[in-house]
Parts: C-alpha cells; sequence; structure tokens
C-alpha cells in the first residue's frame, strides 16, 4: 500500500512519517512525504532523532508534492492542520484522504532535553500508529473502509 504524507513545508512531521512507515511497514507499506510549499531541507533534529531510533534517513528529502506527479498513493495523510485545509493537487482525484495531527517538535522553544522529548514522543506515536496500521491490515483496504481505518487510528488513544 502506497502512502503519501503531507505537511506544508516538508521538512519535520511528513518526513517522520515517511521514515518511520519504510522503516517499519514490513514491506507492506510504502511511504512518501511531500509539501504544498516545501522548505527545501529536512530539519537536522528530524534527522538526528530518527537516526537515534536507528531508522534509515538516506534518500529524505523535503521536496514538493508537484516532484510525485505519476506516483499515486492510495492515501494521503496530512500530519500538520494548515496541510488539512489545503486543495491537494488535481493528480490525487479521489484518493483516501485523512489528517493525522501531529504538534510540530521543531516549533518547540526550551531546552535541548526539552526538544528530544518532544521528537522522541512524536517518533513514538508515529511508530504506534504504523504497527496498528499493520495489525489493522490496512494494506488490504479500499475506499471507505480505508478512509475508517486510518482516521481511527488518530483517534484512538495512544
Amino acid at each position: 500500500m502506497k502512502l503519501l504524507f503531507i505537511c506544508t513545508h516538508n521538512r519535520c512531521r511528513s518526513i517522520l512519517s515517511e521514515a518511520i512507515t519504510n522503516h517499519y511497514g514490513q514491506g507492506r507499506l510504502e511511504a512518501r512525504s511531500a509539501g504544498s510549499q516545501p522548505s527545501g531541507a529536512v530539519h537536522p533534529l528530524s534527522l538526528q532523532f530518527l537516526a537515534e531510533q536507528g531508522i534509515p534517513t538516506d534518500g529524505l528529502a523535503s521536496k514538493s508534492w508537484d516532484d510525485l506527479d505519476g506516483w499515486t498513493p492510495d492515501a494521503v495523510i496530512t500530519v500538520c492542520d494548515s496541510a488539512a485545509g489545503e486543495a491537494c493537487p488535481i493528480w490525487l482525484n479521489d484518493t483516501v484522504k485523512v489528517h493525522w495531527g501531529l504538534s510540530d517538535p521543531s516549533k518547540l522553544e526550551g531546552s535541548d532535553a526539552h526538544k528530544a522529548e518532544a521528537f522522541r514522543q512524536t517518533i513514538g506515536k508515529i511508530k504506534h500508529r504504523v504497527e496498528r496500521m499493520l495489525d489493522a491490515r490496512v494494506d488490504e483496504q479500499r475506499g471507505n473502509t480505508l478512509r475508517e481505518a486510518l482516521t481511527g487510528l488518530s483517534t484512538e488513544e495512544e
């Protein structure tokens, strides 16, 4: 199953989601990420804390959703509130779209320890959702059933 994670700037939450999904997706889930207004650079702490967890970072890049034209996902998952309100590109047609609001650890002020904890919590939350996707066998679902399953993953207590 192909999943596209979207966040406006594609530098933190969508990048984390792409890397974690590809790492833990057991070959059943293929993820990419993109943004409507990509920053052009992955946030350095995203790379640092993915590597800390043993999650590969090779090939991660901040890119526009226009760069993925021709790659058709089975589902689009927005991970920031501003991206959830944006109109998706026309090439996504009737692709299942859901919103998984995630707090942005890259915007936190404070100590290095506070920032590290925020990144670790976000990574843990995404990993937990990937595990639940596999348990729910979302890769075998389509249409409204898939939409409901993915939406449920973001509303259950974690």
